[in-house]
């Protein structure tokens, strides 16, 4: 297995990507293979600085950065030679089986929409997050960003990828569905959220169980899989990742509050195209990069994308 790595991305690049590659090169059997994209130049320096051996990576050099900063579909198109360009590059030509990256999320999208493409069938990707809940388990919540103003045909397609996402990533035989709402009642939400109740309650692929209100959420009534446009799955991401700093900075040391820290979570999958993604937070420090890298290592080896192309292709 190799995986691909943006060594440029994020606002501590390619540093703090670096050091969380050496931690994650030594929790990853020894068959499997990272691949630093990047300045040759800078990558070396730091493996130098680390008393690290450049020979157990390998290192593609580039030339171009994406900065955060850049028009996502512009600087796509424009930076060729950039990390991110190349990455998806490789990932197109099955040079790399998975690729994980920090940097500009626009960017990353652009890549992962028009390089490898969407799935067959899928009408949108979306980017899946996990919630974890006071008694230790954990939900995972769908789209968290990528369509803020979903339809009901894309809303219903999220319930079946996040089916495929716990059944082979997270081992869940049957997973259960809710759709996130302000109220249990079929009759309670917007005309696309109770359109949305329709489709999920007539389709037999997916475990159904109804509406959940905010208040399940965190808990042990959440549902398997949470489905949600982008907007309300951004905001409760960050007032999840939020909670975690204000426990934080009040002294609070808690096991729940600490599976919320985005450093755990490491990255978020982007589901519904043809190959594996896993795109992490723009302040991803060193443990951060680390556990992004290992999420994408278990998404390639649960070979996410091809299960998703089986599940649509029946």
């Amino acid at each position: 297995m190799k995986i691909g790595l943006d060594a440029m991305g994020g606002d501590f690049a390619p540093n703090a990507v670096i050091e969380g590659a050496v931690d994650a090169l030594g929790q990853m059997p020894s068959g499997d293979r990272l691949v630093l994209i990047g300045d040759n130049g800078l990558i070396r320096n730091k493996l130098a600085e680390m008393n690290v051996e450049p020979s157990l990576f390998d290192i593609v050099p580039t030339t171009q950065v994406i900065e955060m900063s850049d028009h996502p579909a512009k600087a796509f198109s424009q930076k060729k030679d950039s990390s991110i360009a190349v990455g998806f590059g490789m990932l197109k030509s099955c040079l790399i089986d998975g690729f994980a990256s920090a940097g500009n999320t626009g960017a990353m999208m652009v890549g992962a929409s028009y390089t490898v493409n969407v799935i067959p069938g899928v009408y949108r990707p979306a980017l899946l997050a996990n919630l974890p809940n006071v008694n230790g388990g954990s939900s995972i919540l769908l789209d968290v960003g990528i369509n803020p103003d979903s339809k009901p045909d894309v809303l219903m397609q999220y319930g079946l990828l996040g089916t495929v996402y716990s059944r082979h990533v997270l081992g869940i035989e049957n997973p259960t569905v809710g759709l996130l709402n302000i109220g249990t009642e079929e009759s309670k939400g917007s005309a696309v959220v109770k359109a949305t109740y329709e489709l999920l309650s007539e389709n037999t692929e997916i475990n159904f169980r109804g509406n959940i209100e905010g208040h399940h959420l965190f808990t042990e009534e959440m549902t398997d899989v949470i489905i949600c446009d982008g907007f309300v799955g951004n905001v409760v991401l960050k007032m999840a990742e939020k909670f975690f700093v204000i426990a934080r900075s009040r002294g609070i040391k808690d096991s729940f509050f600490e599976r919320l820290n985005f450093e755990v979570v490491g990255g978020t999958p982007v589901v519904g195209i043809n190959e594996n993604v896993v795109v992490g937070h723009g302040i991803s420090n060193r443990t951060a990069i680390m556990n992004m890298i290992l999420q994408t290592r278990d998404v390639v080896h649960a070979d996410l994308a091809g299960k998703i192309k089986e599940a649509f292709g029946a």
